[in-house]
């Protein structure tokens, strides 16, 4: 192989490392832009609640999670009891543990970042992270996706609580559905099966028939009860027995 073959060769075995790395960045950017700027709505929405500037801006430092965020502000709004309120945003959150787990697993990460890569476990890392094919793919999509996103959450919240007396009364907006919109439009291509479809559908009930009847933040606890009651019922549905009974062993005539 003379010189310029080699350097051919070796130029498109760059172009092979490269290009995955871009897509992921480019993908990574796009997640983190479109829902960091979603961290407005939570601003405004947190504000015309009654939390104050330093309080809005310590959720979203703090507990970064969207879902949690606007829940907790959204019970609060609705009058709903701050322990519920909390209890609510807190069992919303309990998801990301269940990420860590899966992404702890792929990133290796070194101990000494974990607790600072855990700050970055939310459902935008994860979809970003979890269909990556090798390691170093998984980590840049969950830096790019963790560092793009907290920077702009964090200051389009601050800029959302400071606009929101200009905007006059929230409600009229709709701002607050905003981050589940991103949120549900980001879990739907995750729903692959049945069951999986079936467990979000009966939790989208239960919260939509319990929100009149029952105190603000409660529906969103009681809707996680979809999950045991439709595993409970597949494991039974797969236990059940074949309706035919087994064929009994019969003796022939000769005794055989």
């Amino acid at each position: 192989m003379d010189r310029a073959e080699t350097a051919g060769a070796a130029g498109t075995a760059v172009g092979r490392a490269t290009t995955p790395d871009a897509a992921v960045v480019r993908d990574a950017l796009g997640v983190g832009i479109a829902v960091g700027l979603s961290g407005f709505a939570f601003g405004v929405t947190s504000a015309g609640s009654g939390l104050s500037l330093l309080q809005t801006c310590a959720l979203s430092l703090l507990v970064f999670t969207g879902a949690s965020q606007f829940a907790l502000v959204g019970a609060l709004a609705a009058g709903g009891n701050p322990y519920t309120a909390a209890a609510g945003a807190f069992f919303l959150g309990v998801r990301n543990a269940f990420y860590g787990l899966r992404l702890s697993q792929l990133l290796a990460l070194p101990r000494a970042v974990r607790p600072l890569a855990a700050q970055w476990v939310i459902d935008e890392t994860t979809a970003v992270t979890l269909p990556q094919t090798t390691r170093r793919a998984a980590r840049i999509g969950f830096t790019v996706t963790g560092l793009t996103l907290y920077v702009l959450w964090n200051l389009t919240t601050l800029l959302g609580a400071l606009g929101a007396k200009a905007l006059g009364d929230t409600d009229t907006w709709g701002l607050d559905a905003a981050s589940p919109a991103v949120f549900l439009a980001l879990l739907a291509p995750m729903l692959k099966t049945s069951t999986e479809r079936i467990t979000a559908a009966v939790a989208v009930l239960l919260a939509l028939g319990l929100l009149p009847v029952l105190p603000a933040g409660v529906p969103v606890l009681l809707s996680a009860l979809a999950a045991p009651a439709v595993l409970f019922l597949s494991g039974r549905r797969n236990r059940r027995p074949s309706d035919r009974p087994a064929k009994e062993a019969t003796p022939t005539e000769d005794g055989r």
